[in-house]
């Protein structure tokens, strides 16, 4: 079954846990967002899950946000996002302050989550725990996205070089267009041959140093 979006698959995956989380007598608070999108530190971050606390948002919501160039397989990427989504959601639950203490410990080993609390990785119970709500979410509409190397933002174009030619020996140059608007047409170096001819200049802006907006 086709999601929207990614945010409705994370959605009914949350919906799909919250039993889990009741069966440990930690409800979900019924107002959380979660989101596939970079956390607080940006790309450079480490972190790959983030839960705001309600008081900072202005409708009183829980945020959550799973950064989006994890490096999983895409046959492993939905329970490993599921267990990110887990982890986060037993922030939510147990409330910010309570960090990954006792209270954290208890609903994260409950649901399955194994290792450290501060990087816990989906156990054995929370793969079997997960795997039909995953079956009942659908595909994951996401893939993950390549963060390194190049940027989005285009390189600025060049400034690009005009001809200039005399038209008496064929001698050629290339000169930016501002020095063409600023001291003219460059000189043949041959004596007497004067100005060289180039390019028109209309209808460009090849030196402007703008560069496009990348939305």
């Amino acid at each position: 079954m086709e999601q929207d979006n990614r945010e409705s698959w994370l959605n009914r995956v949350a919906v799909g846990m919250a039993p889990l989380f009741e069966a440990l007598n930690t409800p979900l608070p019924s107002r959380v967002r979660v989101a596939i999108g970079f956390t607080s530190r940006g790309a450079k971050g480490r972190a790959i899950g983030e839960c705001w606390d309600n008081r900072r948002s202005g409708d009183g919501h829980f945020e959550i946000f799973i950064r989006p160039d994890l490096a999983y397989s895409p046959d492993a990427m939905p329970a490993q996002i599921a267990a990110i989504l887990a982890h986060e959601l037993v922030h939510a639950a147990v409330g910010i302050a309570a960090g990954h203490g006792k209270a954290f410990k208890r609903i994260a080993v409950g649901l399955g989550l194994v290792g450290p609390m501060r990087a816990t990785i989906p156990g054995e119970a929370f793969l079997v725990a997960i795997a039909p709500i995953l079956a009942a979410a659908g595909p994951l509409p996401h893939a993950r996205l390549d963060t390194g190397g190049e940027t989005t933002r285009p390189k600025k174009q060049a400034a690009r070089m005009l001809k200039c030619e005399c038209a008496t020996c064929g001698y050629t140059v290339r000169t930016a267009r501002k020095w063409l608007e600023t001291a003219g047409a460059p000189l043949c170096p041959i004596e007497g041959h004067g100005p060289m001819q180039h390019e028109p200049l209309e209808g460009g802006d090849e030196d402007s140093g703008e560069e496009a907006d990348d939305g």
